[in-house]
């Protein structure tokens, strides 16, 4: 039996309106958001879009391999619960606190002088959980936290768990702070394509299981840096997510929970801009026109 046209037509807007807002052509998307770059001289940007729901995908230079700074906390996270999955060790197991940590160059010692988490070093020489290390080191970025985990886990073990879960160009190598790899150039990489396919990993469910990818989603939407992404997007929305900055590297990886669509994920990362302020604004000023055109003005 054929519909009346009127059905038809009023049963395609119906979809229209619960499908919520069609993103533009990428083409017209990727230059708005070039446009949008233009205006911070210096600034290389690459930007990645998945949106699940919209089967929807967006990469702007998201291939090109950035000093991962803070980003690389995330797949450090991912392996911790995937061991913790696999039965090596409990979450509630505890490690000591220490400021000591050996270079991948040449074995020396250093200790970690730039933090943002001032509080954990009042605590040096008392053990702490290895859930509250994770904890610490995505919602504060503590440095110290990292390194603990990276010297529990090991690195190689972080990238071949990165590699096995698809990624095909990010490098985690070494904790962060080892000043003599640093000037070698022997340094945590990433790309944006890269880490958008970690956070819809975690965002579905499916980069440990259900149960701990939740718990590691929950850890994300505690991050107390809201200067880039966060900033963006309009009140009631929030972000699980993950920054990371180091003199002239600023990014955000996020998974978005508009309040009444399904998530998407959308990941900024910046270099050349050594104004943290300015690449927060362009990173806000991005994540702006990208949720406007995914899920329209809140």
């Amino acid at each position: 039996m054929r519909l009346p046209v009127f059905c038809i037509a009023l049963f395609t807007s119906l979809s229209m309106l619960m499908a919520g807002c069609s993103p533009p052509p990428l083409n017209d998307m990727t230059g708005d958001i070039q446009t949008i770059i233009a205006d911070y001289e210096g600034a290389t940007v690459a930007v990645s879009i998945l949106d699940a729901s919209k089967g929807f995908e967006l990469h702007m230079d998201a291939d090109r391999l950035f000093h991962a700074a803070s980003t690389m906390k995330v797949p450090v996270l991912i392996e911790l619960y995937r061991q913790a999955e696999s039965g090596r060790f409990s979450l509630s197991d505890e490690v000591l606190l220490k400021n000591e940590f050996r270079s991948i160059v040449d074995g020396s010692l250093f200790q970690i002088e730039d933090d943002s988490d001032d509080a954990i070093y009042e605590q040096l020489g008392t053990p702490m959980a290895l859930e509250q290390l994770a904890y610490n080191m995505i919602t504060v970025s503590s440095n110290l936290a990292t390194n603990l985990l990276i010297d529990f886990l090991s690195a190689d073990s972080v990238q071949t768990t990165s590699e096995r879960l698809g990624t095909t160009h990010m490098q985690t190598i070494r904790g962060v702070e080892d000043l003599k790899a640093f000037d070698l150039g022997m340094s945590n990489k990433a790309t944006s394509r890269d880490l958008a396919l970690l956070m819809e990993l975690l965002r579905t469910g499916t980069a440990v299981s259900v149960e701990s990818d939740a718990a590691m989603r929950e850890i994300l939407n505690n991050q107390v840096f809201q200067t880039m992404i966060p900033s963006g997007l309009p009140a009631g929305v929030r972000a699980a997510h993950k920054t990371g900055s180091i003199t002239a590297i600023h990014h955000d990886a996020a998974i978005i929970y508009p309040p009444d669509s399904e998530p998407f994920v959308l990941v900024i990362m910046i270099q050349g801009l050594q104004d943290h302020e300015a690449s927060s604004l362009l990173g806000s000023e991005i994540t702006r026109y990208v949720y406007k055109n995914l899920r329209g003005d809140a």
